[in-house]
């Protein structure tokens, strides 16, 4: 199962996530997204975690607990959707 970790510290790192869910089953990964210009974290992140029994019980147990002094939001990921919105709707209209 996938599990969306919100209002992360800048300072914690995929390990101290990886630390805080591993108390509850097996973690297959732990990613911190960043920004791909600074490299850094844009407060949330994704955890995968194979057994869905396992998931929701790190869901229930972390869900509102402090990591690095910031209170976590932690729920099941939505699945990704193609249309990622952005785009620049740019009219090409013509100046005089």
């Amino acid at each position: 199962m996938n599990i969306y970790v919100g209002n992360l510290s800048y300072e914690a790192t995929e390990e101290d996530v990886r630390l805080a869910f591993e108390p509850f089953g097996q973690v297959e990964s732990a990613i911190i997204i960043k920004d791909k210009y600074s490299g850094r974290s844009k407060g949330f992140g994704f955890v995968e975690m194979p057994s869905k029994a396992e998931a929701q019980s790190a869901i229930d147990g972390l869900n509102g607990t402090e990591l690095k002094e910031k209170t976590l939001n932690v729920n099941e990921a939505r699945p990704r959707t193609e249309n990622r919105g952005g785009g620049g709707g740019r009219g090409g209209g013509r100046r005089s």
